[in-house]
């Protein structure tokens, strides 16, 4: 099973809709996928509660505690992962370990640069990711582009030791998906056509060979 995880320790960055939506785009494809939510506001599973049964089906799960992730599924399809704010140390360690694919969507705001900047230097002190059992790439997320504060994101993003795989724009599509229990995919295509065609250096890198432990 491919492991796959949203994480910030920074809160209000777009994990959950993130997880959701790719999420969606692998149950589209046909992939069996199990969506686990270890976040106690269990804002994942909400949505899921909201997706129409026509849909293509997604399993989920709630971690509520450490014994919790024994039971995790690890064979076949895809495992993607929303965790929750504020994490750190030994907790963060022990959810790193559960991944293959770490991302980290970053906000194009000073407080949420900084904080990502801490996060990252945590992640990359942990020595699964430095010995590349768990890979870790960065999405830059709710992008307004030609602003100023997008252009210091930029340039905090470029100085990482670790790849910017996707730049989404701050779109409407992901809060009406949200509220329909669907993911941005599953929106009509003329409606989101921009939208998934942000999301195609992220897919392809995911598929790739760089995002794969070795």
């Amino acid at each position: 099973m491919r492991r796959i995880m949203l994480l910030n320790p920074k809160g209000g960055c777009g994990k959950t809709t993130l997880a959701t939506s790719l999420a969606s785009h692998y149950a589209l494809a046909g992939e069996p996928v199990t969506l686990v939510d270890f976040d106690p506001q269990g804002s994942a599973l909400d949505w899921l509660d909201l997706r129409p049964a026509d849909r293509p089906p997604i399993h989920g799960v709630a971690v509520e505690s450490e014994k919790d992730e024994f039971m995790l599924p690890m064979a076949g399809g895809y495992l993607i992962m929303d965790v929750p704010a504020a994490i750190h140390g030994k907790v963060l360690k022990r959810y790193v370990k559960l991944a293959h694919t770490v991302l980290i969507p970053v906000l194009p705001s000073p407080i949420d640069i900084r904080a990502t900047a801490r996060s990252i230097r945590d992640l990359l002190l942990i020595g699964r990711i430095s010995r590349q059992k768990t890979q870790v790439a960065v999405i830059a997320n709710r992008v307004r582009e030609n602003t100023r504060v997008f252009h210091t994101l930029q340039r905090f993003l470029e100085s990482l030791e670790i790849p910017l795989v996707a730049t989404l724009r701050d779109s409407q599509n992901y809060i009406r998906a949200a509220e329909l229990g669907l993911g941005v995919f599953e929106l009509p295509p003329s409606r989101v056509a921009t939208d998934v065609a942000q999301w195609e250096p992220l897919l392809a890198w995911l598929k790739g060979s760089a995002a794969v432990p070795k």
